[in-house]
């Protein structure tokens, strides 16, 4: 089984792309972030000729979730405890082939010292709370998306053009290795201490010429969703095409 997480950055303008690319990669799963269309001009059949359901938590021209699979998806939320009233989507989970998967968008949070940093840090500290009370569910558990967190050094070119930034700042991945400390882990890190693996190149200051790049889409996985991990991937080559999202797609295989 196939699961990808990709911040499409905007669904209408690259849903031919995205068309493409799950024709030829073929995932199982999908998770959606920056989908940035109300729900009003999304519909669950709209992928249907490729064989997948659609489930989604959309916004206008900001932020929304959504879920693609080939297996039926069950349960859908739209928030965790905490969440319900907030007016930026940001999430999604379903069950589903007996995985719990969330789908998340988390704030960026820039710039530093502004309301924007205290809503990322709120929402994260929220996110944390409601893991914890994952822990007890029994059943594998996949959490991705675009957690706009560098982890590390490894995780980009130029650690020290980070340091005034949400995305590096060590309070908000203070949250993020906190996550792990309660038993997920890191996908990716799993399956190599390689550096120089990127998910995101901005549009500017010649960023992918430069592979000036972060690695901020993750895939968090409990132990049980761990036992089940066959490979991590990410293509890379969506980056090179006409009119693409600033990410790319990552991707997991587990066995059934």
């Amino acid at each position: 089984m196939k699961i990808a997480s990709f911040n499409i950055n905007g669904i209408k303008a690259r849903i031919q792309l995205l068309k493409e690319w799950l024709k030829k990669e073929n995932p199982d799963i999908i998770g959606l972030q920056e989908l940035k269309s109300d729900n009003s001009n999304l519909n669950k059949n709209m992928f249907a000729d490729l064989g997948y359901s659609f489930a989604y938590n959309g916004q206008k021209s900001y932020n929304g979730c959504g879920i693609l699979s080939k297996y039926e998806i069950k349960n859908t939320s739209y928030f965790f405890n905490g969440i319900q009233e907030d007016p930026q989507k940001r999430w999604i989970s379903a069950e589903i082939n007996e995985i719990l998967i969330c789908n998340l968008y988390l704030p960026n949070g820039n710039p530093l010292g502004t309301e924007k940093f205290e809503y990322k840090i709120h929402w994260m500290n929220l996110l944390y709370n409601y893991l914890k009370e994952l822990q007890s569910i029994g059943k594998p558990i996949v959490i991705m998306g675009d957690f706009n967190i560098i982890p590390q050094d490894i995780d980009c070119k130029s650690p020290k053009k980070w340091i005034n930034d949400a995305l590096y700042d060590m309070d908000a991945r203070s949250i993020f290795f906190k996550i792990l400390n309660l038993g997920f882990y890191d996908a990716l890190r799993l399956k190599t201490s390689n550096s120089n693996i990127y998910t995101q190149w901005d549009y500017q200051a010649g960023a992918w010429q430069q592979n000036e790049g972060v690695r901020i889409d993750h895939f968090l996985l409990n132990p049980l969703a761990t036992d089940k991990l066959i490979s991590f991937g990410i293509d890379k080559y969506m980056r090179t095409l006409d009119r693409p999202s600033d990410h790319v797609p990552i991707w997991i295989t587990m066995s059934s």
